[in-house]
């Protein structure tokens, strides 16, 4: 991987596609998104914490696609943009593993009742969800913690 110490702080341009923790956007966006696909495909009850998931598989999805672009155009060349790029995703890192906790909690009281027919396919959405939101959340600490030595180095 290419090195970010040659002068800027945070790479731009194409750059990003070859910097550590920079390569991570793609993969966040693929998990991410499949969190998203995959909560939106099954069936919401009332007592459901389901909104939660799906406002922080948005919200993460819309801001790192921002984000993305920001570093892409290369308008990150300021001096507080590496603390920013460690706030976010540590932010990030705790709403996506409330939600990742969040969807394994249902996932688990709906495996009660997959006995009935129609429910297994839910089920298995809910377990796939739950698999996608752990990783989103697994990138997203190694992006944070990559981020932070990054601006801790500069």
């Amino acid at each position: 991987m290419a090195s970010t110490t040659s002068g800027d702080v945070l790479p731009t341009g194409g750059r990003i596609f070859t910097s550590i923790p920079d390569v991570f956007f793609i993969p966040e966006f693929v998990f991410g998104g499949l969190v998203w696909i995959l909560v939106a495909s099954t069936r919401v009850y009332l007592a459901n914490p389901l909104g939660w998931v799906m406002f922080v598989s948005v919200f993460c999805f819309v801001v790192t696609t921002l984000w993305f672009f920001i570093f892409l155009c290369g308008a990150n060349q300021g001096s507080i943009w590496p603390s920013l790029d460690v706030g976010y995703h540590f932010v990030a890192v705790v709403f996506y593993l409330s939600a990742a906790v969040d969807l394994a909690y249902i996932t688990i009281l709906t495996s009660q009742t997959v006995t009935v027919v129609g429910f297994l396919k839910i089920y298995r959405l809910d377990i796939a969800a739950v698999v996608m939101s752990y990783v989103a959340t697994l990138l997203y600490f190694l992006h944070t913690i990559f981020s932070a030595i990054r601006w801790k180095s500069s």
